[in-house]
C-alpha cells in the first residue's frame, strides 16, 4: 500500500455511481478497489459503515478455453521443476513464469463414450460427466464453484466468448453448463457484454459522442470531494479506462455489433481485438465486484477458425491438427510449426489477461494476486484426439499456490479442479465427478 488510512471515513466497497438516463433507464458503475476501502495494512476490507463487517479480499477464478489440441512438442517443457526451459508456445508467459504452475501428464478421465472425439472429450474436460448425445450429464466446473462463491455477487458468473463459430452442436460451442444439457453460452459482443456491466445504453449514444459515464458525472464529483489523493486519482484513471473502452468498442465495425448467422463459416474477422475488448471488460467486472467468477472461450471446440493475422488461411483450425489440412499434415514438420503459431497465439491473449489483471491494484497487491485462473483444451495432442497426459496451465498470485514450476503429475482433471477449488480458491465444492484425490503439486 503506498498509502495507510486509519483515521479517515471509509469508502465502502460496495459503492456505485449511479445515473439515470433521459429515456429513464438505470446506469451502475462500479468502483475499482480503493485505499479507503481496505483496513490500514490493506489485507482486508475494512467496514464503511456499522452495518459492514471486516472481510477478507475476495478470491476470483477464471477457466480459459481453446480449441482443438496442442502440439506436444512445442508446448510441454522436456524439464521438470523449476528450472525447466519455456516452449515456444508458453513464450508470451516468460515475464509471468513466477505466477505459472505448467502441468502435463493430465488425464481427461470421463472423455470416453458417444461423440466426435471433440464432443466426449470437451464434456468430460468441462463437467467430468458423459456426453449425452446433446450435452454433458451435470454442471461444468466454473458453475460449481460459482454455486459456492457467486452467490454475493451481481452476476453469479460470467459466461464470455470471442470466436462467432456456429459450427457443431451445442457441446463444441459452449464451455460452461449449469447441469444437465443446460447450456450457458458464452457473450461473443463487446456491445453487449459492456451494455450488461455499465447499464444499456440509448440509441444514438455513439453517434453523439456521449458516455455511459454522463449520466454518473454528478455522483462521481460528489463522491471524489470526499476522497483522498489517491483514491481521486484511482477513480479518474478507472473512469477514463470506461470511456477508452466505450471508445474503442464504439469504433468497431458495425458487423462486429452482431452475432453471425447459424450458416457462418467459421472466418475470423479481427479475433485478437475483440479478446482483447473481452479481457479488458472481464477484468472490469472483477474490479468492480460485479461478478468473481469467469469462463472464457477463445475458440470453440473442434474450432474451424482461420487466422489471417498469423498468415494461416489456406486452411482451418481444426484441419491443420489432421492430415486434411492443406500443409504436410499435423504430424509433418510443417504442420507442427502452424499449431504452434496457433497456439502461440492462444496464450499472448491468455498473457493479456494476466498482464491486466496485474495492473489493477487492490489491498496490499493486485487483482491478479487475487484471481486463479486454469488454461485448458479438450486434447492434448491434436491429431490423435488425445486424452491422456493432457497439458494444463494454473496461475495466480495465491500464496497458497506453487508456481514457477512444471510437473507431470499423475491424476485426473478432476484432481486439479478439487486442489483448486478448495485449496486455493477456497470455494469448498469438495467433490468433482472425475477426482479421487487432492494434487498435492499444486500446492505449498
Amino acid at each position: 500500500m503506498s498509502q495507510v488510512i486509519v483515521n479517515r471515513v471509509r469508502t465502502s466497497r460496495r459503492s456505485l455511481l449511479k445515473g439515470i438516463t433521459a429515456a429513464g433507464a438505470q446506469i451502475a458503475v462500479g468502483l475499482p478497489p480503493l485505499v479507503s476501502m481496505f483496513n490500514s495494512t490493506g489485507t482486508a476490507y475494512a467496514a464503511a459503515t456499522p452495518a459492514e463487517t471486516v472481510k477478507p479480499i475476495e478470491t476470483r477464478f477464471v477457466l480459459w478455453f481453446n480449441g482443438n489440441g496442442i502440439p506436444e512438442r512445442y508446448w510441454i517443457p522436456t524439464e521438470e521443476g523449476t528450472d525447466y526451459e519455456i516452449t515456444p508456445c508458453l513464450a508470451p508467459l516468460a515475464a509471468w513464469r513466477k505466477d505459472v504452475h505448467v502441468l502435463s501428464g493430465v488425464d481427461n478421465a470421463a472423455a470416453g463414450g458417444k461423440g466426435n472425439g471433440h464432443t466426449n472429450s470437451m464434456s468430460g474436460l468441462m463437467t467430468g460427466t458423459d456426453f449425452t448425445g446433446r450435452g454433458p450429464s451435470g454442471p461444468s466446473i466454473d458453475q460449481m464453484i460459482a454455486a459456492k462463491i457467486g452467490a454475493d455477487s451481481r452476476f453469479r458468473s460470467l459466461q464470455i466468448g470471442v470466436a462467432q463459430e456456429s459450427f457443431g452442436e451445442s457441446m463444441q460451442r459452449n464451455m460452461s453448463w449449469a447441469g444437465y444439457e443446460r447450456a450457458l453460452p458464452p457473450e461473443m459482443i463487446p456491445h453487449r457484454l459492456f451494455d450488461r456491466l455499465f447499464g444499456k445504453q440509448e440509441e444514438g449514444w455513439v453517434n453523439r459522442k456521449r458516455s455511459v459515464l454522463d449520466t454518473v458525472l454528478a455522483d462521481a464529483t460528489t463522491l471524489q470531494k470526499r476522497l483522498p489523493t489517491e483514491d481521486k486519482a484511482r477513480v479518474e484513471e478507472h473512469l477514463s479506462g470506461i470511456r477508452d473502452l466505450e471508445r474503442a468498442i464504439a469504433g468497431l465495425p458495425p458487423e462486429y455489433q452482431k452475432v453471425d448467422p447459424p450458416d457462418f463459416d467459421g472466418d475470423m474477422k479481427d479475433w485478437p481485438r475483440i479478446a482483447k475488448l473481452q479481457s479488458d471488460l472481464l477484468v472490469q467486472a472483477f474490479a468492480t465486484r460485479q461478478t468473481r467468477v469467469a469462463s472464457y472461450m477463445l475458440t470453440k471446440c473442434q474450432s474451424i477458425s482461420r487466422f489471417p493475422w498469423l498468415g494461416y488461411t489456406s486452411a482451418r483450425h481444426h484441419d491443420y491438427t489432421h492430415a486434411e489440412g492443406k500443409t504436410a499434415g499435423a504430424d509433418g514438420v510443417e504442420g507442427q510449426r502452424v499449431l504452434r503459431d496457433i497456439c502461440r497465439w492462444h496464450v499472448e491473449e491468455f498473457a493479456y489477461l494476466v498482464s491486466k489483471l496485474e495492473s489493477v491494484p487492490e489491498g496490499d497487491g493486485n487483482l491478479f494476486d487475487h484471481t486463479t485462473l486454469i488454461f485448458a483444451h479438450e486434447h492434448a495432442e491434436a491429431n490423435p484426439h488425445k486424452n491422456s497426459g493432457l497439458a494444463m496451465i494454473v496461475a495466480g498470485g495465491s500464496k497458497r499456490l506453487a508456481k514457477g514450476a512444471h510437473t507431470k503429475v499423475t491424476g485426473t482433471v478432476g484432481d486439479v479442479y478439487v486442489t483448486v477449488a478448495d485449496e486455493v480458491v477456497g470455494a469448498g465444492i469438495g467433490k468433482f465427478p472425475t477426482a479421487g484425490r487432492k494434487m498435492g503439486a499444486l500446492l505449498v
